[in-house]
């Protein structure tokens, strides 16, 4: 039987990937530092996956599914040299820790005589992810190891699109491994990365040139959650579900969604109706109640995600560029700015200086977001509505300013320039 290693035993290893290649006929390896997930999975060899949507739910059962302590670096050593396929979803800021160890691995299976082709799915969230992987691989080999490794090792990007809540205790019910998901199941990969002939995988979907998937992701349905929780904070919201249906909040989000969906149309040629249908089936996914994503949750990290090239900035700069105006967005990077100011979390607090100044917001749009120059029009916009929300303005107010900025703006949509009715 076919062997995959997952590099991973969390909610997307076992949740999203370790499902896939169980039902294409894999046996699934999960490689964990969490004793308790790996001590369950040996001896369960299987766990349950429970499918929510909204309040109603299915539950699978993954099967042919065993663990690999993480520490013991020689048993997944050769592990990964006798594997067929691979995948990480450890965390971006873990990556660095688990190199080494495949590193051993691939020298393991060169030196066995094994040089068939060996194809990595990099699960995690990071622009760019193959070359940052293929990077800490290399140092870890030899100039020779180093050519068999551009020959035979396949580094492919995937775009992670199921949401899949942080679980507690209480879902569990009694069992550490399960997991709960959304029905989207849709794993799109690199086609050009993949090194031999592409496996076949239930739902993976390989498509070239990748950056579309990777962008699609990014200031689509990234760029939606955040808008969507950032809106959902001023209203003083607990849950994405309870924000997404707050009327002004879905419009606002739908709006800055079909902005993105034009730009990124027009970027890629991608038929329009596409992304559309895709707007609206992200809105109807944010309203999953049974997820329980929070909007704390989707918030956090609130200066990563408002830095230049992330969700919104980056779909901001996107719409202009294609002669869109992102005012739906620069709302969404306004209220941002407020979560960031209040809620001041862990990871915003190391950079609490340019909250603190007389004008961080000057401090944020310039040095943080990058909006300057021919972006001026996007930060201004972007001071207006956060003086609104300052003195206290509702969404209403928000939305009516929105419509105004948006009708003031040469507006392109599919590729067609028209200037909305005054």
């Amino acid at each position: 039987m076919k062997k995959a290693i997952v590099y991973g035993g969390g909610n997307v290893g076992r949740g999203f990937i370790g499902q896939l290649f169980s039902e294409s006929g894999y046996e699934v390896v999960f490689v964990d530092i969490n004793l308790t997930i790996i001590e369950r999975l040996n001896k369960d060899r299987s766990y349950p996956i429970r499918i929510v949507e909204d309040e109603r739910y299915t539950e699978v059962v993954v099967e042919n599914v065993r663990g690999v302590y993480a520490g013991d670096i020689e048993r997944v050593a050769e592990e990964i040299a006798s594997a067929d396929i691979m995948a990480t979803a450890v965390g971006v800021n873990v990556l660095p820790n688990i190199v080494k160890t495949i590193a051993m691995g691939l020298k393991k299976k060169w030196l066995e005589g094994n040089f068939k082709p060996l194809n990595i799915i990099i699960c995690e969230n990071l622009l760019d992810a193959d070359r940052y992987l293929a990077k800490l691989i290399k140092q870890e080999l030899n100039e020779k190891e180093i050519v068999y490794f551009d020959n035979t090792i396949g580094l492919v990007e995937a775009s992670i699109g199921r949401m899949i809540p942080v679980i507690t205790k209480e879902m569990q019910e009694g069992n550490p491994l399960r997991v709960w998901v959304e029905p989207y199941c849709e794993l799109p990969v690199d086609k050009a990365s993949f090194k031999g002939e592409i496996p076949e995988i239930k739902n993976m979907v390989p498509f070239a040139p990748f950056d579309f998937y990777i962008q699609r992701k990014l200031f689509m349905h990234n760029m939606g959650h955040a808008v969507v929780a950032y809106l959902g904070f001023l209203c003083n919201k607990t849950y994405i579900w309870e924000s997404v249906k707050v009327p002004e909040i879905k419009l606002i989000a739908l709006r800055a969604l079909i902005d993105s969906a034009a730009a990124l149309s027009s970027e890629y040629s991608v038929p329009m109706q596409q992304l559309v249908n895709h707007a609206e089936d992200l809105l109807y996914r944010f309203g999953n109640k049974l997820l329980g994503d929070t909007v704390k949750r989707v918030g956090r990290d609130p200066l990563r995600k408002l830095s230049r090239n992330d969700r919104l900035v980056g779909a901001a700069r996107l719409c202009s560029k294609q002669g869109i105006n992102p005012v739906y967005m620069a709302l969404g990077i306004a209220a941002g700015i407020k979560f960031a100011f209040e809620t001041k979390d862990d990871i915003a607090s190391q950079n609490l200086y340019l909250l603190q100044e007389k004008n961080y917001i000057d401090n944020l749009l310039e040095g943080l977001c990058g909006l300057v120059d021919d972006l001026m029009p996007v930060a201004q916009m972007v001071k207006e509505f956060y003086s609104m929300i300052q003195v206290g303005c509702n969404l209403d107010e928000l939305l009516s300013k929105a419509e105004k900025l948006k009708r003031m703006n040469l507006t392109k949509v599919g590729g067609i320039h028209r200037e909305a009715v005054r």
